[in-house]
């Protein structure tokens, strides 16, 4: 069923958050490298590593052939562990961003995250940022990551804003990966590309627009 037109008045807004809210890759390229040495695994290259940033962390460990579940729980704990004491609120807003999340918010527009990080690391950066009480509902992946694929996320977020009595007939969904791009689209949730995050060239294919720059963002949202 499709949630979206591609062009506004937007009904609600989804935002992906690492790499499209929050300049997040520094704290979690550590935390990675130093999560691979703690279990002896090879270390990918800096271009590998950053490439993890946005999908589910869990999908890094299999990546890396660490196939034992219970082992990739335990490198789950180890990773958000060495996260939370090196990066989690570290990490910097993009300039501009949080601007626009307070003036959809003051227009009325009903605002979700749709992340397949953790709910509970999600809640500390935004609350970091002071944005927490500019969403409706902070949807991410659960603590073991049984929902973490990015379709699964939005379906999450379209649910919650949907028991809210939001209005999801015009809904776009904001992010800087092509699992942004893919994930809503199964949804019928057509997606605004943001380029100061983490994507690769052609990563944008299937977006209805591209933003370099939060105010281009902000035109694209008809603020």
């Amino acid at each position: 069923m499709p949630h979206g037109t591609g062009v506004p008045p937007y009904t609600a807004v989804l935002w992906d958050l690492d790499g499209t809210i929050s300049d997040s890759a520094a704290g979690i390229v550590t935390a990675l490298r130093q999560t691979f040495d703690v279990f002896r695994m090879p270390i990918p290259d800096d271009a590998t590593l950053l490439s993890y940033v946005g999908p589910p962390i869990i999908d890094s460990f299999k990546d890396q052939h660490l196939d034992d579940a219970i082992e990739i729980n335990h490198a789950l704990e180890t990773y958000r562990e060495i996260h939370e004491e090196s990066g989690l609120i570290d990490s910097p807003a993009f300039a501009g961003v949080p601007e626009i999340i307070r003036e959809l918010h003051a227009a009325g527009i009903p605002q979700s995250t749709a992340t397949s990080k953790p709910e509970s690391a999600a809640r500390i950066v935004l609350g970091h940022y002071e944005l927490l009480d500019q969403f409706e509902t902070i949807t991410g992946a659960t603590d073991d990551e049984s929902r973490s694929k990015k379709e699964d996320v939005v379906a999450e977020a379209l649910r919650r804003l949907d028991e809210m009595g939001v209005d999801l007939s015009n809904v776009i969904m904001i992010g800087d990966r092509f699992y942004d791009v893919q994930g809503s689209g199964v949804h019928g949730v057509p997606a605004i590309y943001v380029t100061w995050g983490y994507g690769r060239v052609g990563e944008d294919d299937g977006a209805v627009a591209v933003a370099t720059s939060s105010a281009e963002l902000r035109k694209l949202l008809g603020l």
